[in-house]
């Protein structure tokens, strides 16, 4: 299954890790990532320590658990590409993904693109399924 049928279609918890320059690591609560149509994904990020992180290192790793009994789900090894800010391709996915009063507490905010490099099951390697 492609990516953006996989987030489309499943609800469950996402944890974004990244690291700064130092090597000191950060997990987050993230959504489910926004898949473009080229495979790159993006998140809307906040400026916090995640955001911060990736200005220094590009390198991140994003882990979704699917709601439900056992440990389904997907880990993604990601480089940042690129980002932007406060865009109407961003206000459209705000829309679509916040309440209004949320996305008023986000600002500012950026969407972050990200190449994926490697994608896994939450459990073991493909090769054991």
């Amino acid at each position: 299954m492609d990516l953006k049928t996989y987030f489309e279609e499943q609800s469950g918890l996402g944890i974004l890790s990244t690291a700064d320059a130092q090597g000191r690591v950060n997990a987050a609560v993230y959504a489910r990532p926004h898949v473009q149509e080229d495979g790159t994904v993006a998140f809307i990020m906040a400026n916090r320590v995640s955001k911060q992180n990736l200005t220094a290192n590009p390198h991140a790793s994003f882990l979704f658990k699917e709601d439900g009994p056992g440990y389904r789900g997907t880990r993604l090894t990601l480089t940042k590409i690129g980002e932007e800010e406060e865009t109407e391709r961003l206000r459209q996915l705000l829309r679509r993904s916040y309440s209004a009063e949320r996305e008023a507490a986000m600002k500012p905010r950026s969407l972050v693109f990200f190449r994926v490099d490697d994608k896994r099951p939450l459990v073991g390697t493909f090769e054991e399924n």
